[in-house]
């Protein structure tokens, strides 16, 4: 999908808010929801068309939410705190647990362009044919395909939510021309709705596109005005580097200084100034350990 690209300033300041009669409405039919999702999906689609948005930032935050979704659907204690640590502390030879697989697994399918390829390495417990096969299995109009791509994974393999869940926004944004995976469905779905089928299936889809819709637009107007401010603060930076940390900070939802391409002390330095600037926050609460995002 190419997205129109419009001056950031400006873009910045006319960032469409969802349209009230969408975010109040109270839809009962499946005719009705689908026109809610509808609408929803396409303010969606012109928001992600801004140039000030950062998208992989936006996905990156989104891969994370639904990451947590999929653990705390399964019974698990860890929230987004937990897997922020479980990713971004690991040292090499760690193992990220379950919880971190899920989220790695969520981040993996986001970061790249979508394709079969992608997909495998985000879940590559699962041979890209069947990936193929399962997308395959998406027909008609983008909601009705992704549920139909959700159903056809449980079918055949009923413990898989996961993969199921990322396949689902997968072909949702392969029907919506989108060339990333958004990660929407998750957040909008519970345990009983994935044992759904048919119509009961696709409704629950529309509806759970409905609210994820409205949350993502929230949330990627917060997240440009952060960038935004951002990006006007970068040229005070005097550390070497400067530059690519920032851009770092622009693609992930958290940054451990020791990620950062500066001696250890230098990044500290860097992530504590620019938490004066106002330009990132210290995500733990910590005096160790500390991880930094927009």
């Amino acid at each position: 999908m190419t997205f129109a690209r419009l001056n950031p300033i400006n873009d910045l300041d006319t960032l469409p808010r969802m349209p009230k009669w969408v975010i109040s409405a109270h839809a009962e039919t499946l005719e009705d929801v689908a026109f809610l999702s509808g609408a929803a999906l396409n303010h969606l689609h012109l928001v992600l068309g801004r140039a000030a948005v950062p998208q992989a930032l936006l996905r990156d935050r989104l891969a994370l939410r639904a990451a947590a979704a999929c653990v705390a659907s399964s019974g698990r204690p860890e929230r987004e705190a937990e897997l922020r640590d479980a990713v971004h502390l690991l040292r090499p030879g760690d193992l990220p647990g379950p919880a971190g697989e899920t989220y790695l697994a969520w981040r993996g399918a986001a970061e790249r362009p979508v394709s079969i390829k992608a997909l495998g390495r985000a879940l590559p417990t699962i041979d890209p044919g069947q990936i193929a096969a399962w997308l395959d299995a998406g027909k008609g109009t983008p909601v009705t395909r992704s549920a139909m791509v959700l159903e056809a994974v449980l079918s055949e393999a009923p413990r898989a939510d996961i993969p199921a869940l990322i396949l689902a926004d997968a072909a949702l944004a392969q029907a919506l021309g989108w060339n990333y995976v958004v990660p929407l469905l998750t957040a909008g779905l519970n345990r009983a709705d994935l044992r759904k089928q048919n119509d009961d299936l696709r409704l629950a889809c529309h509806r759970a596109l409905i609210s994820s819709a409205i949350e993502a637009v929230r949330l990627t107007a917060d997240l440009t005005r952060r960038a935004t401010h951002l990006k006007t603060v970068a040229p005070k930076l005097r550390a070497k580097a400067a530059g690519a940390a920032v851009e770092m900070f622009l693609a992930r939802d958290a940054v451990a200084p020791p990620a950062l391409p500066l001696p250890d002390r230098a990044a500290r330095r860097l992530c504590d100034r620019l938490v004066d600037l106002g330009a990132v926050r210290e995500l733990t609460g910590r005096d160790t350990f500390r991880l930094y995002g927009v």
